[in-house]
């Protein structure tokens, strides 16, 4: 190691996550504040416990960037099977909203074991294909075993239900799987046997398949099963491409359901405008975009575990970010997955803010020379 003075911590990417969190304080305070002063008789209610998940988040993501990426690479397993035991737990004791058992009550919050699944499988799995990355690249059988957890996974999610966390996850184990260099006729296999199952899981259930056709013509049925998205679009077309001005929304005023949480993007695009939520779109991109760069500039120096971390974060805010902006403006169908530290929810900030952590630490350890180059690390 060099002599000079250690370098820090990306105070790019600490900038763009401040500005996202500050976005969405503000994004929140304003869309709530109907629901808020209806249901608490506070019009500043869900804000204030936004502000206290924040709170709770910074410090976790200290934690987190003090933890040595090699502690994490260690310890992933029991990190997973924790998630997978609050999996099966929530089924058990898990508060149910919206014909959805997915929370496991804290008091100050609201536990979603989802949202600490995504980052513990990126964890482990990340460690999995640094260790097995012959198998991995070059059997069936070291591709197959994968899908062996996703299988579990999946079905402890569906039943909550939660396609769309089911979803992320199994993208992000494709994409780490595509980089450590799996064959495509395997990647078709496992594509046709995964797409058969989603096609089953959402004929299976009358609302599945309405939330699935219901946004190709949300306007057919626009006080029932398109009642959510006909007020987003219409929170879209109101801004235009400037914007209402903050606080000058119509729609969060008891029109637009989740109007704080999932659709917090339609309320930016009313008061903010179609330039608001690019602007807002583009800062989540660039963790995206830090992300990949870091981890495919590492696996080139063969620090596997890290840079497959980092392609994971970077793979799953993309989709995050897409997703939500998606199902908000009407090109997807409806799924309950939020903006990366923006939306309204105490898992998704404390999660998310970890994971910018592990970004972070990879990207220190990494230019301070701190982790060797060898798979078996």
């Amino acid at each position: 190691m060099s002599s000079s003075k250690p370098a820090g911590y990306d105070r790019w990417l600490l900038l763009d996550v401040f500005v996202l969190v500050c976005v969405g304080v503000v994004m929140i305070s304003s869309s709530s504040v109907m629901e808020s002063l209806m249901r608490y008789g506070d019009e500043l209610y869900q804000m204030k416990k936004h502000v206290i998940t924040i709170v709770m988040a910074f410090v976790c993501a200290v934690i987190a960037a003090m933890l040595p990426t090699r502690f994490l690479k260690k310890f992933s397993f029991w990190g997973l099977l924790i998630s997978i035991l609050l999996l099966v737990l929530v089924l058990v004791v898990g508060r149910e909203i919206n014909e959805a058992k997915r929370w496991i009550s804290l008091g100050v919050f609201n536990l979603q074991p989802a949202e600490v699944l995504k980052l513990c499988w990126i964890l482990y799995f990340s460690s999995y294909t640094s260790r097995k990355i012959n198998d991995v690249s070059t059997t069936l059988a070291g591709f197959l075993k994968p899908m062996v957890f996703i299988a579990v996974m999946a079905s402890l999610l569906i039943v909550q239900p939660d396609l769309g966390s089911t979803l992320v996850v199994a993208m992000i184990t494709f994409a780490i799987l595509w980089v450590a260099g799996a064959g495509l006729i395997k990647y078709l296999c496992v594509m046709f046997a995964g797409v058969g199952a989603a096609v089953l899981a959402v004929i299976s259930q009358p609302y599945r398949m309405n939330r699935v056709t219901s946004f190709l013509d949300p306007w057919a049925d626009e006080f029932g099963t398109g009642y959510q998205l006909t007020q987003s679009l219409m929170a879209y077309g109101r801004g235009g491409l400037l914007g209402e001005g903050l606080g000058n929304s119509i729609q969060k005023l008891g029109y637009l359901p989740e109007a704080h949480n999932d659709f917090v993007t339609a309320i930016l695009g009313e008061e903010f405008g179609f330039v608001g939520v690019c602007a807002v779109l583009l800062l989540e991109l660039v963790i995206v975009f830090k992300a990949l760069k870091l981890g495919f500039t590492i696996l080139r120096h063969d620090a596997l575990f890290q840079g497959y971390v980092a392609y994971g974060i970077g793979i799953w805010f993309f989709l995050q970010t897409i997703i939500n902006i998606g199902v908000a403006s009407g090109a997807l169908p409806t799924k309950g997955l939020t903006l990366p530290l923006v939306s309204y929810g105490g898992s998704s900030m404390i999660v998310c803010a970890c994971a910018v952590s592990i970004l972070l630490r990879i990207d220190y350890e990494w230019r301070n020379r701190q982790f060797g180059f060898s798979k078996d690390e």
